[in-house]
């Protein structure tokens, strides 16, 4: 039997699957506090400056009285004035971690396997939590801001394709949601705690403890029976397979599980002892076009979501209340992505599109509509709407990119999108600037790039009820290219 069969017999969303997936999603809490840290023990507040001599930055800080009663590294370092830009360093130190992170641990799980590359990310992400939660100046802050982001980029990855891998295709585009929904539900959670938890190395502490739970509960998670299978490792596949039929209490099917080697994985000697990689995304005649598409819409998904996120986080309020409807304001997205994607006329790739697009009418209507338009209908709320619109399509664009690529280089793939991810992220908050051109180019940058990105996502295949590909092969085969054929006449 092939890989799905088996899964079918075994059973695909199982007890035992729901609680290994179950450790994974809650895995995202941990995640989306280490990657909202900054925006709590880096705050700024307001401070008063004494006359005095002001001549070198030395007697400049002892002049300095902070009025609001926040502990950050502002406070303790005294990160003002030609000092303030080590703030926003040290967020981007991280973010540039995770860019890495992304291209370097996708690729080494695709070679060496999903659960070693996943704790090994996970166990120096928390050792280097606590670097950061102890470190005694900023130099040393800054650096291990940088080593958590690279952990948290390549481990992040991982995680998602677990949450997939580990069960039947019909349930990925659940599982997925759920991960993403987490992780919204994680960045309240974290605002929560900034508001009981003031002093910064006490929240940094208190924020990356439950990764220490975490990474003893994934140590007993098994490895990926879908890269065993993709790599050769047909005994090794079911051996998985039948501890996973018998913790699901399916001891009859565990006897009956027997694979049939994959054809095109690495042990059939199709392409050698190192099998494929990075470098296939773009060689691959199939894989080369998914590749640039789904880089460009990650690219647009990124830059849309930051950008609208600047506009909404003009707005003064509580900083711990803001950051909680940071992720708030996202879950509404996740109930619409779990209604439309699995219908027939919708699907992955129209749903995506879609949302794109009214993201991007989203920015249009926002530089139409004056700011007090009125108490329900105006800029702001307009770009909140956009932002959970955008959210949306974010949210379908990981699943979608899971399904487009095999699994001999579904981390890979993940890899290389999550990056250009990140550069949309990084050119975000420059676009503001182009208001000195016109005032509405930056939100018509925003517009352009959603829709753009929706009418791009047009020109790849649906997934949606289509067979998984295990290796480069059966992406290759005439039978798929006939499903493929057929599906897309169909919509």
């Amino acid at each position: 039997m092939d890989l799905e069969e088996a899964f079918q017999l075994v059973g695909e969303f199982g007890s035992y699957q729901k609680q290994m997936v179950l450790v994974l999603v809650l895995l995202q809490v941990y995640m989306a506090c280490q990657s909202m840290l900054i925006v709590l023990i880096g705050a700024i507040p307001e401070y008063h400056i004494e006359q005095g001599d002001h001549s070198n930055y030395e007697e400049l800080i002892k002049h300095v009285t902070f009025t609001e009663d926040v502990n950050s590294i502002v406070t303790e370092w005294f990160l003002l004035k030609q000092q303030a830009y080590k703030v926003s360093l040290a967020g981007s130190l991280f973010f540039a971690g995770v860019l890495v992170g992304n291209v370097f641990f996708g690729p080494l799980s695709d070679k060496i396997g999903r659960k070693p590359v996943f704790l090994t990310a996970l166990f120096f992400e928390v050792v280097f939590g606590y670097a950061t939660a102890f470190a005694p100046s900023y130099e040393v802050f800054a650096l291990s801001r940088l080593l958590v982001g690279l952990m948290n980029g390549g481990m992040s990855l991982v995680c998602f394709v677990l949450t997939q891998e580990y069960v039947g295709k019909a349930y990925w585009a659940m599982t997925g949601t759920l991960t993403n929904m987490t992780f919204a539900v994680g960045i309240a959670l974290f605002g929560a705690l900034g508001y009981y938890v003031r002093p910064w190395r006490t929240l940094a502490t208190a924020a990356n403890s439950p990764g220490v739970l975490f990474f003893l509960l994934c140590v007993t998670l098994p490895e990926s029976p879908r890269w065993l299978y993709s790599r050769g490792y047909t005994e090794k596949a079911e051996e998985v397979l039948q501890y996973i039929a018998v913790r699901n209490g399916n001891s009859n099917a565990a006897a009956k599980v027997k694979l049939r080697m994959c054809p095109g994985s690495v042990k059939t000697g199709n392409r050698g002892n190192n099998g494929p990689g990075l470098l296939d995304l773009f060689t691959h005649t199939v894989l080369r076009w998914r590749t640039v598409v789904l880089m460009y819409v990650w690219y647009s998904c990124s830059l849309v979501y930051y950008g609208l996120t600047m506009n909404a986080s003009e707005e003064s309020g509580n900083r711990y209340f803001s950051v909680a409807m940071y992720g708030l304001v996202e879950l509404p997205a996740y109930p619409l992505c779990i209604y439309f994607i699995d219908k027939q006329w919708a699907g992955r790739r129209k749903t995506m599109a879609s949302f794109l697009g009214l993201a991007g009418l989203s920015c249009l209507c926002t530089m139409l509509v004056p700011v007090n338009a009125g108490a329900l209908f105006n800029a702001t709320s307009l770009a909140l709407l956009g932002k959970l619109l955008v959210s949306a399509a974010f949210n379908i664009v990981y699943v979608y990119t899971t399904e487009l690529y095999p699994t001999a280089v579904r981390n890979a793939g993940l890899g290389v999108c999550s990056m250009s991810c990140r550069v949309g992220g990084i050119l975000a908050p420059f676009v503001p600037s182009m208001r000195d051109l016109h005032t509405s180019m930056p939100f018509m940058v925003f517009c352009l790039s959603g829709i753009s990105a929706g009418c791009l996502g047009l020109l790849l295949p649906e997934t949606l009820n289509k067979p998984v590909t295990e290796t480069l092969d059966e992406l290759s085969s005439p039978a798929y290219h006939r499903i493929v054929e057929t599906e897309t006449s169909n919509s």
